[in-house]
């Protein structure tokens, strides 16, 4: 097998689950490595329909949820973190 070297920063978590896994199954961080992207690449990606339906499942699942008002969507940034604005919306 012909490899590219290539560099990636994992999380302490990241890193901890893959040496458990590492321990239990006496493969390499490589090999946990790339059986976990050959499962990633190899998996199908859902269809609309299905991703349709998953929404359709979960509509309603949690009735007492309080979302905020649509005029106050734009006060989360893409991370949904809180974008603060002054008072006249600048």
């Amino acid at each position: 097998m012909s490899a590219i070297r290539t560099q990636v920063y994992l999380t302490q978590e990241q890193r901890a689950r893959i040496e458990e896994l590492r321990a239990r199954d006496g493969r390499t961080l490589a090999e946990v490595i790339r059986a976990a992207l050959d499962a990633y690449l190899t998996a199908p990606e859902p269809t609309l329909e299905e991703l349709q339906g998953t929404l359709d499942e979960a509509f309603g699942s949690m009735p007492d949820l309080e979302a905020p008002p649509r005029e106050e969507w734009d006060r989360f940034d893409s991370d949904w973190s809180r974008v603060e604005r002054d008072p006249a919306g600048h």
